[in-house]
């Protein structure tokens, strides 16, 4: 296992190449753009203020339908960086809803999407891909993709609420 020292000097390295920053920057203006859109596109949901930047792990803002809100629960629209995927995911305003709702979920045998293993060491109840690897050079179809799935997520998860 390499050292911090040695990591920092990677990441020295990474960042004099100039890319990283570029990337990363221009991620965080499209989620912001995104959650714009949704905010925008969709008035009758709540969408977050400001979005989990994370640490280069996950990016995500949250979407709060009222059927949602009234059983504290939320939607999350999640880049997964390591992955460098896009996923729309069910979760919860805290760890006993989480439970619950994941406990409801597992006990009817509902399966449309990914259920998630243990409600320990996660954030999500369910999840859904909406994009793998993302073509970055056609924003338009990009947001039409992530919005049309989580739609769609959002309609089927809302039918087989608690």
């Amino acid at each position: 296992m390499e050292s911090l020292q040695e990591s920092m000097i990677e990441y020295r390295r990474q960042l004099d190449k100039g890319h990283i920053q570029i990337a990363y920057r221009g991620l965080m203006d499209y989620i912001l753009s995104l959650k714009t859109h949704f905010a925008t596109r969709h008035p009758d949901y709540a969408v977050s203020g400001t979005p989990y930047l994370g640490y280069m792990d996950m990016t995500y803002f949250s979407i709060v339908p009222e059927a949602y809100r009234q059983r504290g629960l939320k939607i999350a629209v999640v880049f997964l960086h390591e992955a460098f995927r896009f996923e729309v995911w069910l979760a919860a305003a805290n760890k006993q809803i989480q439970k619950k709702t994941w406990e409801y979920f597992k006990d009817t045998g509902w399966n449309q999407y990914h259920i998630v293993p243990a409600v320990q060491g996660y954030d999500s109840i369910l999840e859904q891909t909406l994009v793998d690897d993302p073509d970055f050079s056609d924003l338009p179809t990009l947001t039409g993709r992530i919005e049309q799935g989580t739609l769609d997520f959002i309609r089927e998860v809302e039918k087989h609420l608690p």
